[in-house]
């Protein structure tokens, strides 16, 4: 009995006490990331160890937070949203950790004290009483789907309706796709400063810090390297010699290939990937205009380009459906419109959005990109070129507006894509899928001006 309770999953009360703080960060810090490097540094989870255990839980309540919401439903009687926030986040976690995973009775203990005790400290003694006498619920709750598709839900992990969704744009491919977003992510995306440094020299020093790492195939100054890696710590990134970016994203700037001395409009800029690496193709030279309305984002964005040692982008923090008003019509040789979109792609990096979509967000996401593409058409100069992307994978955002933007615009073509990807639902678009390429879901259309 005794070897089998060790092999059971152990966490210590400051472990409990992170994870609760890390998921209540959650909901306030994007991405969430963030949030939980937050909290791991305030409850000093420097353990290896530990730091592994609990950053798997992390992701695991963000990947289920849906189904566990609707078993605190359950067991509570009301919605989690109206609950206190720490009640929420304690709730979160001892369900996530009873229901799908194997906790050894410390574990349990400490889920019941001193998770109570903590949140009794956050918020009202009252509020921890509550949760205490919860608990005793919470260990015999079973789940109880009355549907195939409410089976299909704990299977896949996603809300009914993004099943269906996706069902109908992959078809058989369906389960792949969940499978894709639902695996644990090892591997981290880096781009390397070509400004700065060269691809083999960057993988030499990860080799001597003892990182595993790899090159990606598709793009060329990608590495993947297998986390957890401390980049506040590391030289390389300090050092602006790299910076986080999907290899998906990355080959954005490489399809609208700008040239030194050209002349760039960034349409969507923060954080600065895209732009940072346009801006290495371009050798520096000619200038890229960088708007976005995130001044927290645009910050950054800044701090890359100050880091990486990169001087032709102009940031420009206005609605960049004013950029022709601002920079002016027909100036630019190159247009990337990586429109703001419903980051339905991504949903594997931030596994807690497939439950904070809405279907209805679709609509609205496809119109203001339309609205965008508007004031792109105008930037472009003639024979220039101009880049549409997004991360999601819904056709009302895709094709469907690569279709109404080629009959609202003749004086625009389809330049046809073909690699590295897959080809899009409409000839000569392109799009990436994290069960095909092992990256998030990303849509490629590229337009030149012809007159």
């Amino acid at each position: 009995m005794e070897a089998k309770e060790e092999k059971k999953l152990s966490i210590p009360p400051r472990g409990i006490r992170a994870i609760i703080e890390a998921v209540r960060l959650g909901e306030i810090i994007k991405p969430s990331q963030y949030a939980k490097r937050e909290a791991f540094k305030k409850h000093e989870i420097n353990e290896a160890w530990l730091n592994r255990v609990l950053t798997m839980i992390f992701y695991d309540i963000m990947k289920k937070q849906g189904l566990i919401d609707k078993a605190i439903k359950d067991v509570v009687g009301v919605t989690p949203l109206i609950l206190d926030p720490w009640l929420r986040a304690a709730l979160r976690v001892a369900f996530d950790i009873i229901l799908f995973h194997e906790p050894n009775q410390n574990t349990l203990k400490n889920l019941r004290w001193k998770a109570s005790d903590f949140v009794s400290a956050r918020t009202h003694p009252y509020v921890g009483m509550y949760y205490w006498d919860l608990m005793d619920k919470i260990l015999e709750y079973k789940p109880n789907p009355k549907t195939e598709l409410e089976r299909l839900e704990w299977e896949y992990l996603a809300p009914a309706w993004l099943i269906e969704r996706v069902r109908k744009i992959l078809g058989e491919e369906t389960e792949e796709f969940f499978k894709a977003v639902n695996k644990r992510h090892e591997w981290i995306s880096v781009r390397v400063n070509t400004l700065k440094a060269d691809v083999e020299d960057v993988i030499k020093e990860f080799e001597d810090e003892g990182i595993e790492v790899r090159r990606s195939e598709r793009a060329p100054t990608v590495v993947k390297i297998k986390g957890p890696y401390d980049f506040d710590s590391s030289d390389l990134f300090r050092k602006g010699k790299i910076i986080v970016q999907e290899e998906a994203s990355a080959v954005a700037s490489l399809i609208l290939d700008p040239k030194p001395g050209e002349i760039v409009v960034d349409l969507a800029a923060a954080p600065g990937g895209k732009t940072t690496h346009m801006a290495e193709l371009m050798n520096n030279k000619g200038k890229i205009y960088a708007f976005d309305i995130d001044k927290a984002r645009m910050k950054r964005l800044k701090e890359f380009a100050s880091r990486m040692g990169i001087k032709i982008i102009k940031p420009i923090i206005k609605d960049a459906r004013k950029a022709p008003e601002i920079v002016g019509e027909e100036i630019a040789d190159k247009v990337l419109l990586d429109a703001p979109c419903t980051s339905s792609g991504t949903i594997g990096k931030n596994p807690e959005l497939r439950w904070r979509l809405r279907e209805s967000k679709i609509e609205e996401m496809a119109s203001l990109q339309r609205e965008l593409l508007e004031s792109a058409a105008r930037l472009v100069r003639p024979g220039g070129r101009l880049l549409y992307t997004t991360c999601s994978i819904f056709t009302e955002e895709d094709e469907d507006n690569v279709k109404w933007f080629l009959e609202t615009h003749k004086n625009f073509k389809l330049v046809k894509l073909s690699s590295p990807y897959s080809p899009g639902f409409l000839e000569g678009t392109m799009r990436a899928w994290p069960h095909r390429h092992d990256t998030i879901g990303f849509f490629y259309a590229l337009f030149e001006k012809t007159t």
